[in-house]
C-alpha cells in the first residue's frame, strides 16, 4: 500500500532516507503505476521517454545482438523483455520488489525471461567490466542522493568503450511545476537550487524523494567517473502525440524541453 504523503517540502534528504522511501512508495505505486501507464510502456517495448521516443528508431545502444546489457530501474523490465527479443543478453534490477513482481508478470506474458535483480543502483552487486552497455529509461538516477556514485559504478562495471545512456526529466523542467496546463509555463523555482523534492507524511517521514542536478552537473559527474559525454539528446514532441503524461504534454512539449537523454561511452585505456 502506498504511504500517501500530506504535504511537500523542499529539504535535505540523505542517501539511506532516500533509499527507504523510494523502496516503499514504488513497491506501494507499482499497480498503479502499471495500471496507468502499461499500454503505453507495452510488455515488451523500449520506449526512451514521454515524447514516445523509441530505441527502435533511435538506436541509441547500437547493435545489440549477443551484447551484454544492463539495465538499472528496470521497473516491469519491458525495456529489457525488447533487447532479449533484438539477440541480446540483458540483466534487469530495480530498487523495488513491487516493481520487480510486475517484471515476472512480463516475463509470464511474453515468454522472455530477463535475469531480474532487486538492487540500490548506488551499489552495483556486478564485477567489473562485466557488461558492453548499460542503460536506463527514466530510471535510478533521480531517486538517488549519490547520483555521482552511480555513475562510477556504472563505468565500473562496462568494459573499456562501453556505453551508457540514460534519460531524465531534462533538468530545466526543475524550474517549473509539475503541471500540464498553462500554469505549468511560468518558471517558480532557481534552476540551481538543488535542494531534495521531498512528500512527507503526517509523522514528517519522507514518502518519496527526487534530486536535481544541473545540466552541468550530469556532465561533471559524467566525466568525474572517465567516461565522455558523446551525445545529449532533447526529444522533441511529435506531431498528433496527445496523451499527457504527468507534467508532459502537448502544450509543455511545444515550448520546452521535457526529456534529456544522455550517451556515454567508458574512456578507453591508453
Amino acid at each position: 500500500m502506498v504511504d500517501h504523503p500530506v504535504g511537500v517540502a523542499r529539504r535535505e534528504e540523505n542517501a539511506g532516507s532516500t533509499v527507504a522511501a523510494n523502496r516503499r512508495w514504488w513497491d506501494g505505486d507499482a499497480d498503479a503505476y502499471h495500471a496507468e501507464h502499461g499500454d503505453f510502456l507495452g510488455t515488451a517495448d523500449f520506449v526512451w521517454a514521454p515524447e514516445r521516443l523509441r530505441e527502435e528508431d533511435a538506436h541509441l545502444l547500437g547493435d545489440v545482438r549477443e551484447k551484454t546489457i544492463l539495465e538499472l530501474g528496470c521497473g516491469a523490465a519491458m525495456c529489457s523483455r525488447w533487447l532479449a527479443a533484438q539477440g541480446a543478453h540483458p540483466v534487469a534490477f530495480d530498487l523495488s520488489a513491487g516493481m520487480l513482481r510486475h517484471a515476472q508478470a512480463g516475463a509470464q506474458a511474453t515468454g522472455l525471461n530477463v535475469p531480474l535483480v532487486q538492487a540500490d543502483a548506488q551499489y552495483l552487486p556486478f564485477r567489473d567490466a562485466a557488461f558492453d552497455v548499460a542503460f536506463t529509461s527514466f530510471g535510478a538516477i533521480a531517486f538517488v542522493a549519490d547520483s555521482a556514485r552511480v555513475m562510477r559504478e556504472v563505468a565500473r562495471v562496462l568494459k573499456p568503450g562501453g556505453r551508457w545512456i540514460f534519460s531524465t526529466t531534462h533538468p530545466t523542467r526543475w524550474s517549473f511545476p509539475d503541471d500540464p496546463g498553462p500554469d505549468g509555463l511560468t518558471a517558480t523555482m532557481p534552476y540551481w537550487d538543488r535542494t531534495p523534492y521531498v512528500e512527507v507524511a503526517a509523522d514528517g517521514r519522507p514518502t518519496y524523494v527526487e534530486h536535481h542536478r544541473t545540466l552541468g552537473d550530469r556532465v561533471r559527474e559524467i566525466t568525474a567517473a572517465g567516461m565522455r559525454l558523446v551525445d545529449l539528446i532533447e526529444p522533441e514532441w511529435p506531431a498528433g502525440h496527445t496523451e499527457e503524461w504527468g507534467q508532459w504534454s502537448p502544450l509543455r512539449g511545444s515550448i520546452l524541453p521535457g526529456t534529456a537523454i544522455y550517451v556515454c561511452e567508458v574512456d578507453q585505456p591508453r
